[in-house]
């Protein structure tokens, strides 16, 4: 088991370096190949040759491409100093560089809108799992039933639906309609009851798209693994069905709903734009999308790192979990 962990960790660090580079190579150096200039871009377009040629200068953007890869893993990993006509600014680990519009350090400003996120995946992770596992596990021991037929009509619609319709909708519905629900983002250190309520409605929006693909996979899985020689040997020995299909069973099942699970909660971390933008929660999400409406680089780029960090990690807890569920792994 040891050996398999420093196996996935060595591999996780190799990635890690990989993702950096593509990052580094999309952001700096396709924009240089397309013509486009960054630092016009940070000074804006009106800007004289001095400004833009100062800010090219404290960028580094001059600079051979080596130096710059180099500064940009060590601004990562350890700080960067970022010094020009005599002005030197510090920008303490892990740097992102500075917001193009509010000159901000990238790194507080995503943190800021970090916990937000992380309250949005979190919490709709723990409801699709386990409204979409036990649907799915109920359809495939009720096959043909109205009970599998139903929920698997709602669980197409789940899919079909954009979040932004049924989103909209719930707010119209429960908020606006009924009042059952606040519409309304409030802090988590202002008011948890109201932190709650407010989170509700966006909670089952992102985890009614999740549950359903979640409900058919488990189905599909479930019929799959009830076929299977080793649980007709476990009933033929007068287990009963719960131990049947919740020690037997599902264990074959959860290998590709975890896979679903890391890719799913890692990109999310990453920010739920539709949910967020529809909900006004300020998240990662609307970060990303209002940056790429003001071509804020640095904060797209801070984004894209996470996220990439965030899916890293996942799959990486992932492999382990594999591990723990599954004894052939640790045996290969």
């Amino acid at each position: 088991m040891l050996a398999y962990l420093i196996r996935r960790l060595f591999a996780a660090a190799v990635m890690l370096v990989v993702i950096i580079m593509v990052v580094f190579c999309i952001f700096f150096l396709v924009p240089e190949w397309a013509g486009v200039d960054i630092a016009s871009s940070f000074v804006g377009k009106q800007a004289d040759p001095a400004a833009v040629a100062a800010v090219r200068e404290k960028l580094g953007l001059s600079d051979p491409i080596f130096v710059q890869v180099w500064e940009f893993f060590k601004g990562i990993f350890a700080g960067r100093t970022y010094a020009a006509g005599g002005e030197v600014t510090h920008c303490a680990a892990p740097c992102f560089g500075y917001s193009f519009r509010s000159e901000q350090a990238v790194w507080p400003v995503l943190t800021d809108r970090l916990p937000v996120t992380l309250g949005l995946a979190l919490g709709a992770a723990v409801l699709w799992v386990v409204v979409g596992v036990a649907a799915g596990v109920l359809s495939a021991l009720k096959r043909g039933s109205l009970w599998d037929r139903g929920a698997m009509v709602v669980a197409l619609a789940g899919v079909s639906l954009p979040i932004y319709f049924t989103g909209l909708l719930s707010l119209a519905v429960f908020a606006f309609g009924l009042k059952w629900l606040d519409a309304q983002y409030v802090p988590l250190e202002q008011s948890f009851t109201g932190w709650l309520g407010g989170m509700i409605l966006p909670w089952i929006t992102l985890a009614f798209l999740y549950a359903a693909m979640y409900a058919r996979i488990t189905r599909a899985t479930m019929l799959e693994v009830l076929g299977e020689d080793y649980i007709r040997t476990a009933r033929a020995k007068g287990l009963r069905e719960h131990t049947v299909v919740g020690k037997h069973a599902m264990r074959s099942t959860m290998t590709p709903l975890l896979t679903m699970l890391g890719m799913d909660l890692g990109a999310l971390i990453g920010g739920a734009i539709l949910t967020e933008s529809t909900f006004n929660l300020p998240g990662l999400g609307r970060a990303i999308l209002d940056a790429t409406r003001n071509q804020d680089l640095p904060i797209v780029l801070g984004v894209t790192l996470i996220t990439s960090l965030a899916v890293l990690l996942a799959n990486l807890a992932v492999d382990v979990l594999y591990a723990v569920i599954d004894p052939r792994v640790r045996l290969a």
